[in-house]
């Protein structure tokens, strides 16, 4: 499609701006010299024949260019899309966590408006400039060297001056994308925490900040469109000398009897569509190096190494039951913070397992490395004795159901929610995972049901109710291994209640590992392990431990006298 699209509107661009002006020549030069009218009719009805045939043939040739054109951009702007999706998605938690998604929507709408951008100029600056040029050059050449000679030599020095200053530029265009960038991720940032903002009072403070950031894009733009002012003055005097001097020449040649008066004007149209698109090539050279810039940055996250990769030749998943154990395993945050040090658990399939402990105990540490959001620096992690890294991270990720402390939700319907824990969920399944997760009759209580739109990240719905929805679709999961996140920290003491009935019979069957930092929740477990520091200080039921008089039974303690420490 692309060599077709070339073909046709480079046809198209000859016969537009080559061999049209030539009729155009002959007729006057035919009227000219014509003794009589009636004497020249007939030269003149051909002529107008050629016109009429040649009119019909550029337009066919550039509507069916557009045609090929349409379809093959679209097609590729589709697939890039696509790949910008695939390809940041293959990017770790530890990426996503030091990059604004803000920015991560503007580099990549950047990207694919970039590609729409270069390939315009391709076929319409580019493409058309190079056919219109060696065609004009070879016409003058054969009706005036001298005048042929002028156009060259001026182009030379034109596209010269074009690439060295488009080269000397292209560091602040750079600078200016990435401005563009920061800009973009501080207001979708601002904009994401408009609540904290509101409810801390910090309006004033957040728009000085952003005035800092906008004022570093303000100056990035103002040198890169001064030296673009600096660029054009130079390019239009190049081109002045050069328009100049061929109609000089040309007029000269006519004085002497060497052309035509019908090729001074050929001369003048030719210089006239020279300038036009000589001039649209200097801006285009410029709008196609900020688009490089504009896709350079999301090119730069493609190329960014992967942390978490899938092994090269995956084994089958065999992780049905949910037997975890760590072995031996040794874990660095890539910020250099010591976690875990030769850290060894062995959960029995079916166990039900509550983590506890002080913050930055590595309690979640622990689910991230089991989830493969990061790998262990040393040692190993197995499920039903197959180490995690050898399967993919989709199936690992099929085998374990994971309700974070902040609920996961998508600005979709609560049913699509739901239902996002079971491909194919029937109708029948989401209510039912609803009813066990409590969460039916307030679902049903809303305007549109099983349809309402939860919001952005969920915002329509209460702390509790989200909970509810993340909880449902855990239910609705059919994975061996259940992982809690302080699962019920956004309920009140009542709903606490109700749906601590519900996790049980989510946890029933299930491998799980429930972190809590209100110790209620998880008295009922198989077993509780106690972590300080990475390491595992205690392990028993909760009535052992107590026993035992330790750091488990501190805890308790606070708790249950009304303080959390």
């Amino acid at each position: 499609m692309f060599w077709w699209t070339l073909f046709f509107y480079g046809a198209g661009a000859v016969l537009a701006r080559i061999l049209i002006p030539i009729i155009y020549r002959d007729l006057i030069d035919t009227i000219i010299n014509a003794e009589t009218a009636l004497s020249v009719k007939s030269q003149i009805m051909s002529l107008f024949v050629v016109l009429l045939i040649f009119f019909v043939l550029l337009n066919i040739f550039f509507r069916v260019a557009d045609y090929i054109n349409s379809a093959f951009q679209s097609r590729c702007m589709r697939d890039l899309h696509s790949k910008a999706f695939r390809m940041i998605g293959k990017h770790s938690y530890n990426f996503f966590s030091d990059t604004f998604s803000g920015s991560l929507v503007a580099k990549t709408k950047r990207y694919v408006s970039a590609f729409e951008d270069i390939f315009d100029r391709i076929f319409f600056d580019f493409w058309f400039t190079f056919v219109i040029v060696v065609g004009t050059i070879v016409v003058l050449f054969i009706e005036a060297p001298s005048i042929g000679w002028v156009l060259l030599i001026g182009i030379i020095a034109f596209m010269t001056a074009v690439v060295w200053l488009t080269n000397k530029g292209q560091p602040l265009r750079e600078i200016e994308a990435r401005r563009d960038s920061e800009t973009t991720g501080s207001f979708a940032d601002a904009m994401t925490n408009i609540f904290a903002i509101k409810s801390f009072a910090k309006s004033r403070e957040e728009e000085e900040m952003f005035l800092g950031v906008l004022e570093r894009q303000h100056n990035a733009r103002l040198k890169i469109w001064n030296f673009d002012n600096a660029r054009i003055a130079i390019m239009g005097l190049i081109f002045l000398c050069m328009e100049i001097g061929g109609m000089y020449i040309a007029v000269t040649l006519w004085m002497k009897g060497a052309i035509t008066p019908g090729t001074v004007a050929l001369v003048q149209i030719y210089f006239g569509n020279i300038f036009y698109n000589i001039w649209n090539f200097g801006r285009a050279i410029q709008r196609f190096n900020k688009s490089i810039a504009d896709s350079s940055e999301i090119i730069d996250i493609f190329e960014k190494p992967i942390d978490i990769q899938d092994p090269v030749s995956p084994e089958i998943s065999r992780m049905k039951e949910g037997r975890i154990e760590f072995k031996d395993a040794t874990f660095v945050y890539p910020n250099g913070v010591h976690v875990f040090d030769g850290l060894s658990i062995e959960i029995p399939a079916g166990q039900r397992v509550g983590l506890v402990g002080h913050s930055g105990a590595g309690k979640t540490t622990i689910t991230k490395l089991l989830l493969r959001f990061y790998d262990v620096t040393s040692g190993e992690i197995t499920i039903d004795g197959q180490n995690i890294c050898s399967v993919t991270q989709c199936d690992l990720r099929r085998a374990i159901s994971y309700v974070p402390q902040e609920p996961l939700l998508f600005h979709r319907s609560i049913r699509e929610n739901i239902g996002y824990g079971k491909e194919n969920a029937t109708e029948e399944e989401v209510i039912e995972a609803a009813k066990r997760a409590r969460a039916h009759e307030f679902i049903l209580s809303l305007p549109q049901g099983y349809d309402t739109l939860v919001g952005e990240r969920g915002v329509k719905l209460s702390g509790g109710e989200r909970q509810r929805v993340a909880i449902a679709r855990a239910m609705l999961k059919p994975a061996p291994i259940l992982i809690l996140d302080e699962a019920t920290s956004s309920l009140d003491s009542i709903s606490e209640t109700a749906i601590q009935e519900a996790l049980g019979e989510l946890m029933n069957g299930k491998t799980t590992i429930a972190i809590a930092h209100r110790l209620s929740t998880i008295r009922q477990m198989d077993r509780i392990i106690v972590m300080d520091e990475g390491d595992i200080v205690e392990d028993g039921t909760h009535a052992e431990l107590l026993a035992k008089k330790g750091t488990y039974f501190e805890l308790w303690n606070h708790q249950t006298a009304g303080f959390i420490e």
